[in-house]
């Protein structure tokens, strides 16, 4: 049984930085494509990083390629998302995501497997 297990989670103020992990089982992050989405109160859930089988190739939304980067840890089988320069807007409840397959997408209809997401509140 596969599960994606997001903490990190918190009240920041703007401009401060928060430093996502996602805790993997039952699915090797080494032959998985993982993503991060969020999703905000009445808005759909946005796409913001894919991650590919090599730590070094990712895809970040541009939104927030200047502000978020996104590695993995493939010993401790967790993946990171690094959020810097923090915007009220960045307030949402974020999640990650993994796929079998070797392609990166943003599409989050293609990801089979999803956390139960970490809330990240940004205070102005």
């Amino acid at each position: 049984q596969v599960r994606l297990v997001e903490s990190g989670g918190g009240l920041v103020q703007a401009g401060g930085s928060l430093n996502l992990s996602c805790v993997a089982s039952g699915l090797t992050l080494s032959r998985s494509v993982m993503g991060w989405f969020r999703q905000a109160p009445g808005q759909e859930r946005e796409f913001i990083a894919s991650m590919g089988l090599r730590s070094d190739v990712t895809y970040v939304a541009d939104s927030v390629k200047d502000r978020f980067t996104v590695s993995k840890d493939n010993a401790k089988n967790t993946a990171y998302l690094l959020m810097n320069t923090l915007k009220p807007e960045d307030t949402a409840i974020y999640y990650c995501a993994a796929r079998t397959g070797a392609a990166m997408t943003s599409n989050r209809d293609h990801y089979e497997y999803w956390g139960q997401g970490t809330p990240v509140t940004v205070s102005s």
